[in-house]
């Protein structure tokens, strides 16, 4: 399906940025940045925005939702927006019971443990997402509108992510009831993950369709399984959770200043990211993803072996050096962006969230370190290059 002839990507607005060209494996002028968690608790001006609203109530108001997703941009200079939201927003929307706790995360009303939970859970229809994800819609359409070129990248939390939540009943260390769940009664637990699946499936799509530019699955929780367990149980879920993001297309109608203009039929670039994933990035890479995402544990230029030197990875700044003396932070900006430039392209990012405590200034000092140490000359706008990229588009 293609997208509409006015999305960023179709008319071009987006489609020559920074972050999608490197997100199709093109070095552009600059390695593009954005953090994750970027918009939210580290600036003033959203925690002024956020008095007393609760955070569930702020990610369904779409004026409120696309100011937090635009402030990060404003003050930082960052390659793209991070669509503010929760991966808990659509469970909320298709009628589970879930709150947001301050300083703990999302709790549930009730933990699906059981077969009968299962079963009960999944009796709500996911179908009713298609209408009630409309706050959603706007919150992206407003937001691409503000953004111009920069684009906006939607996100969900991974199938897995998801019924972690559901069957731990809110935030857990080991994950353990998850973990045997998935092995004591493996039908209720593959009924749960197509149901997560589904879920996030439609979330993801319906950011893309307003407006967004990318998406990005966050399983901040595979972290906890085996390779062998995430192949089997979690990753045929993860791949149809994307697959409604797969099928959307546009015609990316580039021009070199030496050559004809060249037509190449793209779809929107998935990038996947996972906590403490050093053992599954290939299985991670290969539910579909364009894109991996990388967390601070494991070097770039490691990752990308393991990965057969063949795929884009995001990644992979400490968070915790973001507060450490500027000359640490700085070298250890050089060694990522180093490290980094072992794969086919490389956008910088953090290896897990901002932390709230942090300085403003030091992000956007990093933005610029980030563009200054990496702007090129030679970069890849030849038919060449980009015919490359078209093929493995």
């Amino acid at each position: 399906m293609n997208l509409d002839a006015q999305h960023p990507l179709s008319s071009g607005l987006t489609a020559n940025s920074r972050l999608v060209r490197a997100y199709q494996g093109v070095r552009p002028d600059a390695t593009p940045v954005w953090f994750m968690r970027q918009a939210g608790r580290s600036l003033p001006e959203y925690r002024e925005l956020r008095v007393g609203t609760d955070m569930l109530d702020a990610c369904l108001d779409p004026a409120m939702t696309s100011e937090i997703t635009l402030q990060p941009v404003r003050r930082h200079g960052v390659d793209a927006g991070i669509f503010f939201s929760d991966i808990v927003v659509p469970l909320k929307l298709v009628g589970v019971d879930v709150t947001i706790v301050a300083g703990k995360g999302p709790v549930l009303g009730t933990a699906v443990r059981t077969g009968t939970d299962v079963a009960a859970l999944t009796a709500l229809d996911p179908a009713v997402l298609d209408t009630a994800l409309a706050p959603i819609a706007d919150a992206v359409a407003r937001t691409v509108a503000e953004l111009g070129s920069t684009p906006l990248i939607g996100f969900a939390g991974a199938p897995f992510t998801l019924a972690a939540y559901l069957v731990e009943g809110g935030p857990s260390k080991d994950h353990i009831h998850a973990r045997t769940l998935m092995h004591a009664d493996p039908e209720a637990w593959a009924a749960l993950m197509a149901w997560t699946a589904d879920v996030t499936g439609r979330f993801l799509r319906a950011q893309v369709l307003a407006g967004a530019s990318a998406a990005q699955l966050f399983d901040s929780w595979a972290g906890a399984l085996s390779l062998e367990d995430y192949t089997r149980y979690v990753a045929p879920a993860s791949a149809a959770a994307i697959a409604p993001v797969q099928d959307l297309g546009y015609v990316d109608r580039s021009r070199d200043a030496a050559a004809d203009p060249v037509e190449v039929r793209r779809h929107v670039p998935i990038v996947h990211f996972g906590v403490g994933t050093g053992e599954l990035l290939g299985a991670m890479r290969d539910i579909g993803a364009d894109v991996v995402g990388v967390d601070y544990r494991i070097p770039l230029d490691e990752a990308n072996r393991r990965l057969g030197g063949t795929t884009p990875l995001q990644g992979n700044l400490d968070p915790a050096l973001l507060n450490a003396p500027w000359p640490v932070l700085e070298a250890e900006v050089r060694t990522v962006l180093e490290r980094g430039a072992s794969a086919p392209a490389h956008v910088f990012n953090l290896g897990h969230g901002v932390p709230p405590e942090t300085d403003p200034a030091v992000l956007t000092r990093v933005v610029e370190l980030v563009h200054e140490l990496s702007a090129r000359t030679d970069a890849h706008t030849d038919p060449q290059a980009r015919a490359s990229a078209g093929e493995r588009a």
